[in-house]
């Protein structure tokens, strides 16, 4: 198949070269405002270059993958679905909540798929986790973990466009536990602290915060995240029942020193950048679109999905700015 990638900085660049590298696909069409960086992707893979969306549409794709920044989202969404193509879409659907929202109810009625991506929804550790919970092994759980901290924070400008790490790097933790569990969250409570870079904290934003979700069956569910974790790149998970406790990312590259006695685990060169640790969950994720584009599978994380997880981030910063417990419903009904 013939496959679109709309945006080639860091992550557009890697979803080429993990997509030159598939079976399924026979050809690349790259679109980008920057034509080195168009120009670099068509040298390395040999892609065709369109000049804009609507003439990489017309050179014939059957999908595309939407990479470019986040504002451009909403609107190449509904460009690709207004031609009938199949979309691939980077989190986040929107910068906000409630241009999501006016996306989806743009293309909802529209049989043509989109995927957002959620990475951790491919990779092994994560696959095996909700396997576990859902079939019964750890029996009723009690406690959920997660955590995602960076090596070292993001640029001014990044931090200044992305939302807040709530909305930027928390709602990973949130879509993963929504996904691993196959609950709802009902109400968080939030706080967070700045611990250095001070843009970070000049953007209005914390780059150290904790969360407590409540899910709709009790579970409590803890969040932690920083952007300052010098070891390295440390997404785990834990999840706790009555009858069993299992973890995720607890592997040989874990960035996490161990001080007891004796003990050489982790023995590994830590993780230190996500597309190292995640470098196999982004090759299953794209494989998924390329049976999504090929009619065989529905999509696996739909916009409806990513929305679920914006929501979370929605109530999460309210809580973290008002120092106070906030339900999902509140912020949906705002």
């Amino acid at each position: 198949m013939r496959i679109g990638i709309l945006g080639l900085g860091r992550i557009g660049a890697f979803h080429a070269e993990t997509l030159f590298g598939l079976d399924a696909v026979d050809s690349l069409v790259v679109a980008d405002p920057f034509a080195d960086a168009a120009k670099a992707a068509a040298e390395r893979f040999g892609a065709e270059v369109a000049d804009s969306p609507e003439a990489l549409l017309a050179a014939g794709v059957d999908g595309i993958v939407v990479a470019a920044a986040t504002d451009a989202h909403p609107a190449l969404i509904r460009v690709g679905v207004e031609a009938g193509v199949p979309v691939f879409c980077e989190k986040p659907v929107a910068r906000t909540i409630g241009e999501g929202v006016e996306v989806l109810r743009a293309v909802r009625d529209t049989d043509v798929p989109i995927q957002i991506g959620y990475n951790r929804r491919f990779d092994a550790g994560f696959v095996a986790a909700r396997a576990a919970v859902r079939g019964g092994e750890l029996g009723t759980l009690h406690t959920v973990r997660s955590t995602t901290l960076d090596p070292a924070p993001p640029p001014a400008a990044y931090v200044a466009a992305s939302g807040g790490i709530f909305r930027d790097c928390s709602v990973h933790d949130f879509d993963i536990i929504r996904w691993v569990t196959g609950r709802e969250v009902t109400e968080v409570y939030a706080a967070g602290g700045n611990r250095g870079a001070d843009h970070i904290r000049e953007a209005g934003d914390a780059d150290t915060t904790g969360a407590v979700l409540t899910l709709d069956d009790g579970t409590l569910a803890v969040v932690s995240n920083s952007r300052h974790n010098g070891r390295g790149y440390d997404v785990r998970m834990e999840i706790h029942g009555f009858r069993d406790s299992i973890a995720v990312g607890l592997d040989d590259k874990l960035p996490l020193r161990s001080v007891e006695p004796g003990v050489t685990f982790p023995a590994g060169t830590p993780h230190d950048f996500f597309m190292d640790r995640f470098t196999a969950a982004y090759r299953a994720e794209l494989t998924a679109f390329t049976e999504v584009v090929a009619g065989t599978r529905p999509s696996p994380c739909t916009m409806e999905d990513a929305l679920e997880a914006g929501w979370i981030a929605e109530a999460c910063t309210l809580s973290l700015h008002e120092h106070r417990p906030v339900t999902i419903a509140e912020v949906r009904g705002a």
